[in-house]
C-alpha cells in the first residue's frame, strides 16, 4: 500500500520520469458483453479496457471506424465519448 502511495507522488511530482502502470489488455469475457465487443469491432480491434467509474468504461481502439455506435445503443450503452487517439468513453449504467 505504502509504495503505491509513494509511486503516485513521484508520478505527480515527476509525470515524465515514472512509468504508468501497463494497461489492461481486452478480454471480453473478463469485463465487456459480447454484444459490447462485437459492436466496438471485434476483440482484434480492441487494444485495451479499462474500468474509470461505476458507470464508465475507457477502451482503445486500433481503428475507431469499425465501432458501430448503433449497435453499442441496442447492447445497453447509453452514451459514447470519443477522444483522440482511438480511446472510447463508454456510459454503462445509471442513466
Amino acid at each position: 500500500m505504502f509504495e503505491k502511495m509513494q509511486r503516485a507522488f513521484w508520478k505527480a511530482l515527476t509525470p515524465d520520469l515514472v512509468a504508468d502502470e501497463p494497461k489492461v489488455i481486452a478480454q471480453p469475457m473478463a469485463g465487456l458483453p459480447a454484444d459490447v465487443v462485437a459492436a466496438l469491432g471485434g476483440v482484434d480491434n480492441l487494444k485495451s479496457q479499462q474500468p474509470v467509474a461505476l458507470t464508465r468504461v475507457r477502451v482503445e481502439l486500433r481503428d475507431v471506424a469499425r465501432m458501430d455506435r448503433q449497435a453499442l445503443t441496442v447492447a445497453g450503452v447509453s452514451g459514447v465519448m470519443m477522444l483522440d487517439d482511438g480511446v472510447v468513453h463508454l456510459i454503462t449504467g445509471l442513466t
